[in-house]
């Protein structure tokens, strides 16, 4: 696909399949937004794939919680990729953003629907996912 196509024509998806992503199609993905532009080459920004069902489904709890909420935030994704990011790197918010709106082009790319869902940016207990230490967190 062009890449100005692919730009001017994705859009946001809050309808999925009952399917996870592809393994090849989400590495690929991810492999996108690590090549996103960073502050200074830091590269600040790490991914997490969550496809089991059962922590989707917390991931989806807490994201609610945060919301007010108990209507799923990923309106039924069976795949998730949870992007954190340094909050003591100066352009943490940036760098993070750029990271997933390659992640965002990407998948369009790839034939892929998604929604980046801006809500689980409050700091909580991500053992979930097994990262231990405080960190920004966005979810797409």
């Amino acid at each position: 696909m062009e890449t100005i196509e692919a730009l001017i024509h994705r859009r946001s998806c809050r309808k999925y399949s009952d399917r996870p992503v592809e393994a090849e199609k989400l590495a690929r993905i991810i492999e996108a937004g690590q090549y996103a532009p960073s502050g200074m080459g830091r590269q600040p920004v790490t991914f997490v794939a969550v496809t089991d069902p059962a922590t989707v489904e917390r991931l989806s709890q807490l994201n609610a919680q945060v919301m007010g909420s108990n209507s799923d935030p990923f309106y039924g994704a069976k795949t998730v990729v949870v992007v954190l990011v340094d909050r003591s790197v100066p352009t943490h918010l940036e760098d993070g953003s750029l990271a997933m709106g390659n992640l965002l082009n990407a998948a369009y790319a790839l034939g892929v629907d998604s929604c980046w869902i801006h809500r689980a940016h409050e700091v909580f207990d991500l053992s979930l996912i097994h990262i231990s230490e405080p960190t920004r967190l966005d979810v797409i």
